[in-house]
């Protein structure tokens, strides 16, 4: 244990002198902590503005099977017992008319999104640039979850009825809760949708993330060139 603690301790000094280093410029990537944290903002600017469109555009969601918003899983033996008696095209349009509420919402999460990237604190640059390969949105995400989730959920209220959501799965629901002794089943698809949309935009913001990482042509500017083809 204590060669463990005495290895772990020699490690966090190193990073330590490295980050000193950085932040005057003489380390040896050259970096200063004014390049880095610029370096990040502008990683998550461009994950920002790439996974809002994304999101919001026709079929941003419904096309894309990575966040595709599927029928509540309190809700799947009712799809079952639809599909069993020729109700797929009522189930089609369900799953599609959620799926457009969340491409709605999404339009509202620019600029909460970059709201909080523009108020990233030197404190958090270490733990964002050097953590995993989703630091840098499960960071955002910590900082706007709350906001994003208010500003959806009167959206998809509204497009909701404008999709006609609950027309579409109220017969679905009805036809279901007509079996003898079943429990009658009626989520809250509002909360449901909302939270979906939520999941769906970082899932979105992580691939833009890892990309930057991994992949040189992702990143656009000398800025991102710089800070994510140094940190090696």
């Amino acid at each position: 244990m204590r060669t463990f603690q005495l290895l772990f301790l020699i490690l966090f000094l190193g990073s330590c002198k490295s980050l000193q280093e950085s932040s005057s410029g003489s380390g040896k990537t050259g970096l200063t902590v004014k390049e880095t944290t610029e370096g990040l903002v502008e990683a998550l600017l461009v994950g920002a503005e790439n996974s809002s469109r994304r999101a919001s555009s026709t079929n941003g969601f419904y096309g894309n099977i990575a966040i595709k918003i599927l029928f509540p899983p309190e809700a799947e033996i009712v799809k079952e017992a639809a599909l069993k008696v020729g109700m797929k095209p009522l189930v089609d349009r369900f799953e599609m008319s959620m799926n457009r509420a969340a491409e709605d919402a999404a339009k509202e999460a620019k600029p909460i999104l970059v709201k909080a990237i523009r108020q990233i604190k030197f404190r958090d640059v270490w733990d964002i640039l050097f953590g995993g390969k989703t630091a840098a949105t499960d960071y955002l995400r910590l900082k706007t979850e709350p906001q994003l989730l208010s500003a959806f959920r009167p959206i998809v209220q509204k497009s909701i009825g404008r999709e006609e959501v609950t027309k579409h799965w109220k017969p679905l629901a009805d036809k279901y809760n007509m079996i003898p002794f079943v429990q009658k089943v009626n989520p809250d698809l509002e909360a449901y949708v909302t939270l979906k949309t939520v999941d769906g935009l970082f899932t979105l913001i992580a691939e833009e993330e890892k990309r930057i990482r991994e992949n040189p042509v992702a990143r656009i500017s000398e800025i991102l060139k710089k800070v994510f083809g140094a940190k090696k």
